[in-house]
């Protein structure tokens, strides 16, 4: 393909995009120096806007150079079915029902498991959550593991070091946590229909090695973290300050959320069905707690405009793609991954005619292990971020401390990718 003015100005604005994500503490810092545009600097600190703003910015240009309509046609064309249907999992799998009756089952296996009941659950939230995923997508774990995981280890008192090492911990182990299905990881998903891969050949080409991986990695990091997690009779203590909810209440949200699971590739069903969550709600507001809609849409803004950036960076990532080595394409594909969505690059791998069965195996166990390495990285990032950055410094994630605290993890889950 050869590139036209506009693929150069999207690629530009696409690198501004990613030094804008990956300077967005520095934004946060510049609001609390010069107060009287604190407004301002807090809105281009919020990493969930990144995307979204420079998408917006793109259009602009599309518009400027080619005409409104041209502009107009490419928004249109490109497909925002997985920023919807994150936006809704989130919603959903946020509310109190879901997350109580979840919390509720973690807390009833970590009473059986030799550990102390801190060390227990938070293990669990960084592992069987995260596995839980293969099942009811990667968006909706990493939402119930961030806000399982929030009042234990990214709160006031742990070191920031350690946060950064769980918010790793985490990340890499939702992203290669949904390989044990065909259906649950967005790279995997891009793929899984052109390549015929079922989840019977996912669980045994993938999963099982995702799943050692992410039981080393969720062992080691609670280990790390044992001294600094809240003591049994205080997380009891935060679990029977919030009222119960009944069985009913909670039944019914759990046959929403899996509704809109078994229909996540189409927005006309899982959109009717948030509508009646939304009236649902409504009518038994007394057993909700406030819903996470803000979040929700920053991170449905912030996968809408990695969409329409994304879909102008083909014509320089594929050739990329197409021109390594099984083990290079390994390496390259988790090294891409760090700055462009691992989905993208799945897909771009699927329109490679004749490609190597190593080489799509390659491609795709790369951008799964190095989904947890920035916040573009896999699309569950942003919600992870917008629950949890409240518990760090300024209330804002560095690129660079999650990038550290993401490079364990993600060698462990490259060597099992790769030796096992």
């Amino acid at each position: 393909m050869e590139p036209t003015p506009l693929h150069w100005i999207a690629a530009a604005l696409f690198g501004i995009a990613l030094l804008h994500t990956f300077s967005t503490k520095q934004f946060e810092r510049l609001s609390h120096r010069f107060p009287r545009h604190a407004g301002l600097f807090h809105l281009l600190g919020e990493v969930e806007v990144v995307f979204g703003f420079w998408a917006m910015v793109l259009i602009v240009a599309m518009a400027l150079v080619g005409g409104g309509a041209q502009a107009l046609q490419y928004a249109e064309s490109r497909n925002y079915t997985e920023p919807l249907f994150v936006f809704v999992v989130m919603v959903i799998a946020a509310s109190r029902p879901v997350l109580r009756t979840v919390v509720a089952l973690v807390d009833t296996t970590a009473r059986w498991m030799p550990l102390p009941t801190p060390m227990a659950t938070a293990w669990l939230g960084l592992a069987a959550v995260p596995l839980l995923g293969s099942l009811i997508t990667e968006p909706a774990a990493m939402t119930i593991a961030a806000l399982m995981l929030a009042p234990q280890i990214f709160r006031t008192g742990v070191p920031e070091r350690l946060k950064y090492l769980a918010l790793g911990v985490l990340f890499v182990n939702v992203s290669i946590g949904g390989t044990l299905t065909s259906y649950a990881a967005p790279p995997v998903l891009m793929v899984a229909s052109t390549w015929q891969w079922d989840s019977a050949f996912m669980l045994a080409t993938f999963g099982w090695k995702a799943a050692v991986a992410v039981l080393i990695n969720a062992t080691a990091c609670t280990f790390v973290l044992r001294r600094h997690l809240p003591h049994a009779s205080a997380l009891e203590a935060g679990r029977q300050a919030q009222p119960p909810v009944p069985a009913a209440v909670a039944c019914v949200h759990l046959l929403l959320l899996a509704g809109v699971v078994l229909f996540a590739h189409h927005p006309v069903v899982f959109l009717g069905l948030f509508l009646m969550f939304l009236g649902f709600t409504q009518a038994y507001e007394r057993h909700q707690s406030p819903l996470i809609l803000k979040e929700a849409l920053l991170v449905g803004f912030f996968l809408a405009g990695l969409v329409v950036l994304g879909g102008m960076q083909q014509w320089w990532l594929q050739p990329i793609v197409s021109g390594l080595e099984p083990l290079a394409l390994f390496a390259g594909a988790l090294g891409l991954t760090a700055i462009t969505d691992n989905a993208a690059l799945t897909y771009l791998g699927s329109l490679i005619e004749g490609i190597s069965d190593p080489a799509k195996y390659m491609l795709v166990a790369g951008a799964v292990a190095g989904g947890g390495l920035t916040v573009i990285a896999n699309a569950p990032n942003p919600a992870g971020v917008a629950l949890l950055k409240r518990g760090f410094a300024d209330e804002t994630i560095g690129a660079g401390g999650l990038l550290l605290g993401a490079l364990g993890p993600t060698a462990v889950a490259a060597t099992a990718f790769l030796l096992l």
